[in-house]
């Protein structure tokens, strides 16, 4: 293996069968907030909402809460700032390799974020998407229950509901089609710039 290396890791959406997943690839100096952006893009999310990661530190074995802290510090529980935190460190411990990626905390999408080891850099840009399937679930649908009722009507053109709900997704939903060509990036520090500047 060459000496630059990225990391590889596969996002399943939690509850949905079949699954939602996507495979991605990213720098190995990526932080919290470089990975969060890319599981957005990947999956096809328009970051309108709360995230965060929940992890352990190697250190100490405690679990850590990582995304956007608030501003008036009366979170839940203490958030580290994902701009502020490598990836890297983590993935040093085996207990991350499957970490828990929450957004939305309204809907409570729950990701399955595996880390699926360094691969060889064969592209000249990342972070890429590389595999995936199925479509990802339209924002604000209601979570799970409101996924399978939306995808329910969708699928039967005789709905009263059928109409109203393609208007409300742009006109058009295919929930089984997915391209991982088709997938763009951003970059995160111009959508870090965006949202806190």
């Amino acid at each position: 293996m060459s000496n630059e290396v990225v990391f590889q890791f596969k996002i399943t959406l939690q509850d949905i069968k079949p699954a939602i997943w996507r495979c991605i690839q990213i720098k190995k100096q990526c932080t919290f907030w470089d990975l969060h952006v890319a599981i957005q893009d990947a999956m096809g999310w328009t970051d309108s909402h709360l995230h965060e990661f929940r992890v352990f530190n190697p250190a100490t074995g405690k679990k850590e809460h990582i995304g956007i802290p608030s501003d008036d510090g009366e979170d839940v529980h203490p958030m580290l700032a994902g701009w502020d935190v490598e990836v890297e460190h983590y993935m040093r411990s085996e207990a991350n390799h499957g970490m828990l990626y929450l957004y939305d905390f309204g809907d409570s999408w729950g990701h399955l974020v595996e880390f699926e080891g360094e691969q060889e850099k064969n592209f000249d840009k990342y972070p890429v998407c590389v595999a995936g399937a199925r479509a990802c679930p339209p924002e604000d649908v209601g979570g799970i229950p409101g996924y399978e009722n939306f995808v329910s009507i969708i699928k039967n053109p005789r709905h009263k509901e059928h109409k109203e709900l393609l208007g409300w997704v742009g006109g058009k939903y295919e929930p089984e089609k997915f391209d991982p060509k088709k997938v763009k990036f951003d970059n995160p520090k111009i959508r870090w710039r965006k949202a806190f500047t």
